[in-house]
Order: C-alpha cells, then sequence, then structure tokens
C-alpha cells in the first residue's frame, strides 16, 4: 500500500487562521480560544478526553476516530511543539501534553535548532533541520509502511503544500474570524487548482473540507 501524507482535523477561522498572535505557556493557540476553534471535536463521543458519557455521532465522530488511523508518523513544526523561540536555552520543556502525549508514534519537529531526541511513554520526539522533503524522507521511514500525519501548524503545513507533498487534507473551518495570526490561506478555494474537494456542513457552525489528489 501506498504511503501518504495526512492533515487531518486541522482547524482554522473563517479567515483562515490556524492559530492567533501571542502564543504563551498559557496560551499555545495565542489570542484563539481553542475551546471555540475545536468545539465541534470535543463535542463528539469518540473525543479521547471525555470524561462523560454521551457525545454526538456521525460525520464528526467519524473524523475524530480516523485521526490515529494507518499513521506511523507525525510532522509539526516547532510552534506546535513550544512557545520557546531561538536557540533552546532549556530543554526540560517536553512539550504541552505531559507524560502520555497522544500521538503514539515518532514525532519529527521541525527547527533550525536541533536538541537530542528523547521518549514520553510511545511518543519519541526527534528535532531536525531541513526541507520539507527530507524531512518527510525521515518521517516516512519511521512510519514503516504507515501514513505520516502533518499535524501543524498553519505555516508547516503551508510549506508542505508549496513543495506539493499533501495527499490529503482534512480542515475544518469555523464561523469566527481571528484577524491575525498564522495563516493557512485567504480562501479554501486556493486549493482547488490541485486538489478535488467536498464541503460538508458541520456542528457549531463549522465547516468540513476534505481535499484529495488523483
Amino acid at each position: 500500500m501506498t504511503q501518504m501524507v495526512r492533515v487531518h482535523n486541522f482547524m482554522v477561522s473563517s479567515d483562515g487562521f490556524g492559530a492567533g498572535e501571542g502564543q504563551s505557556l498559557e496560551t499555545p493557540f495565542g489570542h484563539a480560544d481553542p475551546g471555540v476553534l475545536f468545539r465541534w471535536a470535543f463535542s463528539t463521543a469518540s473525543w479521547p478526553n471525555r470524561t462523560e458519557p454521551g457525545g454526538s455521532r456521525g460525520l464528526e465522530d467519524y473524523l475524530v476516530r480516523d485521526f490515529h488511523r494507518n499513521i506511523g508518523a507525525e510532522i509539526m513544526g516547532r510552534n506546535k511543539f513550544s512557545p520557546l523561540r531561538g536557540p533552546w536555552a532549556d530543554e526540560e520543556w517536553k512539550g504541552w501534553w505531559g507524560d502520555e502525549p497522544p500521538f503514539h508514534t515518532p514525532v519529527f519537529v521541525m527547527t533550525h535548532h536541533e536538541r537530542p531526541s528523547y521518549s514520553l511513554s510511545d511518543t519519541t520526539f526527534h528535532f531536525v533541520d531541513g526541507s520539507p522533503s527530507s524531512v518527510l524522507e525521515m518521517a516516512l521511514k519511521a512510519a514503516d509502511g504507515k501514513d505520516v500525519r502533518l499535524g501543524g501548524g498553519a505555516d508547516t503545513i503551508r510549506q508542505f503544500l508549496d513543495a506539493g507533498l499533501v495527499d490529503t487534507l482534512h480542515v475544518a473551518v469555523g464561523p469566527d474570524e481571528l484577524g491575525a495570526g498564522s495563516r493557512l490561506w485567504d480562501s479554501p478555494d486556493d486549493l482547488l487548482d490541485r486538489y478535488h474537494r467536498d464541503v460538508v456542513p458541520g456542528s457549531y457552525g463549522v465547516v468540513h473540507h476534505l481535499f484529495w489528489r488523483d
């Protein structure tokens, strides 16, 4: 089976921003509220952090369950991993996710400032400085025949799109504007010269855009 590069459950505002300005330890998404951005996913029956029974079923629940299907590695940008900028003054920072990261695969963090790899539970983080194609080559090898998920942020996904390296995308577009931040696109129509698309309305005013290539 051919390996694929997938963007899955990536959320943007109505004006195309995947995160706001002013990222910090306390605000991983800057001035964007993740509780608003991802409330469609939080409300599904399969949301992994759900503590109460119930939740919605249907397409959105399937999209949440599909997040881990056949994924063997993840690629992310440094600002998804950390709010820190420049050389690593403190290598004690291990990410936002605590001792049990939700990835369960090797993770390749793209950064100009490399640091030693480390493992938490069943996730190993590697810090690599390279082009999208060279980092993808490492991730595909580590995925051992499974797909590679491109986790974000928006700037990283944009680099891979511009290099022609993304096979499928699921982008959930919310109804609210952010006005500034890390932009994925000016319009979802920007990708129609390269991809087929289905558009499906979801909950809370979200619209799911599903892109794929022949």
